[in-house]
């Protein structure tokens, strides 16, 4: 039964990405993406049980209380399990409520399905960039070219061939961002409601992350036109937060309560002793930081530590130093897309506002519970995606007149037929 299970995944994916692509692009993408789906497949039967060196940790427990879920179902019926209902899932309810559904089908543990589902979910993401960087104005180069890139990106990879929930979080965010632009170039009762699912499960996966999209989000769908300055960033920025995380009498409701709790939750001093303790030092990759029990003391150390870590002096354990390829990687990455942003500053400053009001408070946000390299470097996985998108721009040839509209233009280039027609 589990393997039936991968053959219709696999199906799904296929149907996917046909749906998904004009025809073209998906000749094209499929081969790649099958290959992305293989890998994960190998790398999941490979690493698993610390073949290679230790690996293991939230994905353990996700697998046992999606057991728990399944058991539960047997004796009550199939019923979501709220976070509420389960006790300790916390933020990660809709995650393990998917993986159980695959153990109740089966009757027991089924780890290669389970892995075949966060890669599909992983190739599913890599089409949403696609798309997304399409419509920021890349041409079909460029945004393949960064597909690609996502596919193979070793710690992406690597977290989506097991049922860590990075992969589906990251699948969340960057879907919910690429809704919210399109509104802003053309709002429909399509898109408003597609948006909030996107939500509503990324409430469900990690609650927080909502709340840094919802940000830009509503300043997109506002009808902000421009950005004076960088200042406006900035402004913005930490007002958002000083709300958000300070002033418990501004907004009182349960949902924003719910968001505060997990997030001074993963700052308490035990928590972060424990990250950096038990699953840090012994590794080599715990960190400390003389911030006076304060998770807003030494921000910008602890910043630094969330974006640019491991560096390639740390010293730590084989895991570790495999994981600095993927920094590297991600240090390109920084390049490309700085240069990426600056074409989108010069044709769309406000799309580059609403990806910057995403990326800004959620580094921040890291930032504040940094503890351990391994771990922060699997966080800052929708970091990772939602800057990558722009360097598909940065990838491009020199964009067509039609790619250059100003804010609020197409969606999408035109074909380029009707470009060349145009230009003559």
């Amino acid at each position: 039964m589990e393997l039936l299970i991968v053959v219709l995944i696999v199906a799904a994916l296929v149907v996917a990405v046909r749906a998904g692509l004009d025809a073209p692009v998906a000749r094209r993408v499929l081969p790649v993406l099958l290959a992305a789906f293989a890998a994960r497949l190998a790398a999941h039967v490979m690493l698993k049980g610390g073949a290679l060196f230790d690996y293991g940790g939230d994905n353990v427990l996700y697998d046992l209380w999606a057991q728990e879920i399944a058991d539960q179902w047997k004796r009550d019926g199939i019923s979501y399990v709220t976070v509420n209902g389960a006790g300790r899932l916390y933020g990660a309810a809709l995650h393990c409520n998917l993986l159980a559904l695959l153990r109740y089908i089966c009757d027991g543990p089924v780890p290669l399905a389970s892995a075949a589902l966060m890669a599909l979910l992983a190739c599913l993401l890599c089409v949403v960039m696609y798309r997304f960087a399409r419509m920021l104005g890349a041409d079909d180069r460029g945004a393949f070219w960064l597909l690609v890139v996502v596919a193979f990106m070793p710690g992406f990879l690597l977290h989506t061939s097991d049922s860590y929930k990075d992969g589906v979080n990251a699948l969340l965010v960057v879907a919910s961002l690429a809704v919210g632009v399109s509104l802003t170039r053309r709002c429909t009762l399509g898109k408003l409601l597609t948006l909030v699912p996107l939500l509503w499960a990324l409430w469900n996966i990690r609650p927080y992350m909502a709340f840094m999209c919802v940000l830009p989000l509503a300043l997109g769908i506002s009808g902000l036109r421009q950005v004076v300055s960088l200042r406006s960033l900035v402004v913005l920025t930490a007002l958002a937060m000083v709300v958000l995380f300070r002033f418990d009498f501004v907004m009182q409701s349960e949902p924003i309560e719910a968001m505060r709790d997990q997030l001074e939750y993963a700052q308490s001093p035990d928590v972060q002793r424990s990250n950096a303790g038990v699953s840090g030092w012994r590794n080599g990759s715990g960190v400390g930081f003389e911030d006076d029990g304060s998770p807003w003391g030494a921000l910008g150390a602890k910043l630094v530590y969330t974006l640019l870590s491991p560096f390639p002096w740390t010293p730590g354990s084989l895991a570790l130093q495999l994981g600095k390829i993927d920094t590297c990687l991600w240090y390109l990455l920084l390049c490309f897309g700085l240069a990426g942003g600056r074409r989108l500053w010069r044709r769309d400053r406000r799309t580059l506002l609403i990806l910057l009001l995403f990326l800004v408070p959620s580094a921040l946000a890291y930032a504040t519970t940094m503890a351990n390299i391994g771990l922060i470097a699997r966080q800052r996985i929708p970091l990772v995606m939602v800057t990558s998108l722009l360097c598909a721009l940065a990838w491009s040839r020199t964009p067509s007149e039609s790619q250059d509209t100003p804010e609020g233009g197409a969606e999408s280039p035109p074909e380029p037929e009707r470009t060349a027609a145009v230009r003559s």
